[in-house]
């Protein structure tokens, strides 16, 4: 008996869902991918304990801050139980948090119990101009195109990479 592909599919993604209830959290942070304990897996915040946080992300939790190497971020005092509580005997330290706090973007999904931070807005680089720089490439029949040829007009650049 032949089950059709989407039968298949199907099963297999209500079982990769399953597994990944049990599965420990996965936090990527810096692109490396670190396994944590969570205190609350249902919550749309993300308290890991803070040997996890050094773990993941190399930051430490200190009187001044949330400290890696010479960089610290100060936590608002005012706004301490957002970032910091004790529960069970350890102290837990909400990643979500700090990374609204830090301007940080955080992809999460739920079914894979995955976390993704992206880079933070101390980061990123910011467009010195919104002026593109010109540049030269040739078209599927080989006649080359500048970006200067479409000045003042609308232009889509659609770009693929194979790595």
């Amino acid at each position: 008996m032949k089950l059709p592909v989407r039968v298949i599919l199907f099963l297999f993604i209500a079982g990769a869902s399953a597994l990944a209830k049990e599965a420990m959290p996965i936090v990527i942070y810096d692109d490396v991918a670190t396994t944590v304990d969570v205190a609350d897996r249902q919550s749309d915040q993300l308290w890991i304990t803070t040997s996890d946080l050094t773990r993941a992300t190399r930051f430490e939790l200190k009187p001044q801050g949330v400290c890696r190497d010479e960089l610290c971020f100060p936590l608002p005092k005012s706004k301490q139980v957002e970032f910091v509580k004790k529960a069970s005997g350890k102290t837990w330290f909400n990643l979500a948090a700090f990374a609204q706090l830090v301007r940080q973007p955080v992809a999460h999904d739920v079914p894979l119990s995955t976390w993704y931070f992206g880079l933070r807005s101390d980061q990123q680089q910011v467009l010195a101009t919104l002026q593109a720089p010109n540049f030269t490439l040739p078209d599927i029949d080989g006649k080359s195109h500048s970006l200067s040829d479409f000045r003042g007009k609308k232009v889509l650049v659609v770009t693929w990479a194979s790595w």
